[in-house]
């Protein structure tokens, strides 16, 4: 399944309470599996992003639909990025000819 990562920041709500955001990261995951996406890795983070996670889904369309349901709650606004591993960039460089220039 393609992989993402979800970089998100806590809204005014979401930091109101931030001390719920773990109960929160678990219901996320429970509506993503319904989904069929799956939750690999969530991290809180300091930095420019409050909360980064990595997870697989079926497809963009999919993965579009969770990061919807997770906006409409209003904790945090995301930003999500399709991200691939070494052997996906392997098949990558192989439709296009090997890379080679």
């Amino acid at each position: 399944m393609p992989t993402f990562i979800i970089l998100a920041n806590f809204t005014e709500q979401g930091i109101k309470t931030v001390t719920q955001t773990t109960e929160r990261a678990k219901a996320f995951e429970a509506m993503a599996a319904e989904l069929g996406v799956r939750l690999n890795e969530i991290y809180w983070t300091m930095g420019r992003y409050d909360v980064v996670a990595v997870v697989e889904a079926p497809d963009d369309e999919t993965m579009s639909a969770v990061t919807l349901g997770l906006g409409v709650r209003g904790n945090v606004r995301t930003e999500t990025l399709r991200a691939y591993s070494a052997s996906d960039m392997a098949r990558i460089f192989r439709k296009m000819g090997g890379g080679k220039q």
